[in-house]
């Protein structure tokens, strides 16, 4: 029988996620095929809404269950106050949210309306403004009681090296999801838990194209010979290889049928860390940021296709 989010919570409370990262409004298109280079086409479809990789673990961490605070940066732009609208409606904490003179980050995403595989474009912006010391003055505040911190590759690069650093010192849980992929400081990995990587995110980083299940394990390596403890490499519909003290495990992916997969690798994150920081056994964590993950695919959108606790449970209930 596989355990329920009750059961497996069982003597843990819900634990309390920091993410730092990227705040974004996105500006979503579908239409099947995408247009070519020089050609034009009509879509089907037009949604407006909360974005970036940072607002969506943000969701994903909140709908999960876990206490969840952003430490990030909007525009004081209209956009800049319906991110943190949108924030707030999910109960994220945003008093670590500057607010900076200027334009909120967007992302232009087009999907295939087909087949659910998207392109997307990112302008920064705001979250250009964030800096190494304000995201280490609130670990520091945070820390005593927030154990986990999720960060990504959206923001300035003293950035992710002020939370590496901050979190190695602070003892923290750091979870990396290293995307958009870019080489980092060796100095980096020391102060990282776990990492994240897609299969395209893992090749670029360490050269090691991921074909299959050993392809994705000698990535991983290159990772753990960096200091990273855990490793997670996902492969979307061939499933997850993680690689870790306890040895390698190949984790089949849940059969849906993808519509969008936008957020798919942030509801993985962000429910992974909730995970974590609720004190689930390792198993059942990977296992419910996995049907995460699958659920975000079933929907369209970035956050709106965030599942919770609740829809994840029902999805999990009987497989």
């Amino acid at each position: 029988m596989v355990a329920t989010a009750a059961s497996a919570r069982a003597g843990s409370g819900p634990g309390a996620v920091v993410v730092v990262g990227s705040i974004n409004i996105d500006l979503t298109v579908a239409a099947s095929p995408l247009p070519r280079p020089g050609e034009t086409l009509t879509g089907s479809s037009f949604s407006t809404g909360l974005g970036g990789k940072g607002a969506n673990q943000a969701v994903a961490a909140a709908r999960a269950g876990a206490t969840t605070t952003m430490v990030g940066a909007v525009g004081t732009d209209a956009f800049g106050s319906l991110a943190l609208d949108a924030l707030r409606a999910d109960g994220v904490d945003v008093g670590r949210v500057q607010q900076v003179e200027g334009a909120t980050g967007i992302a232009h995403i087009r999907v295939d309306a087909r087949t659910g595989e998207n392109t997307i474009v990112i302008v920064p912006e705001a979250n250009g403004a964030l800096t190494g010391p304000q995201v280490e003055e609130a670990l520091r505040a945070l820390a005593p009681s927030s154990p986990v911190v999720l960060l990504q590759l959206e923001t300035p690069l003293e950035v992710t090296l002020a939370t590496a650093r901050a979190c190695e010192e602070l003892g923290l849980r750091l979870v990396l999801d290293p995307a958009p992929a870019a080489p980092l400081p060796d100095e980096v990995w020391a102060g990282v838990w776990l990492a994240c990587p897609n299969e395209t995110e893992a090749e670029l980083l360490t050269g090691v194209k991921v074909t299959d299940v050993r392809s994705a394990e000698r990535a991983a390596r290159w990772f753990s010979e960096r200091g990273v403890r855990q490793v997670v490499v996902t492969r979307g519909g061939r499933g997850t290889v993680v690689v870790g003290p306890g040895g390698t495990s190949d984790i089949p992916a849940f059969g849906v049928t993808p519509i969008d997969t936008t957020a798919a690798g942030d509801s993985f994150a962000g429910a992974l860390g909730a995970a974590v920081a609720a004190g689930l056994a390792w198993p059942v964590a990977l296992r419910r940021a996995a049907a995460a993950g699958a659920l975000a695919t079933t929907r369209v959108g970035a956050s709106p296709s965030i599942p919770t606790a609740a829809e994840v449970d029902t999805y999990l209930r009987g497989r």
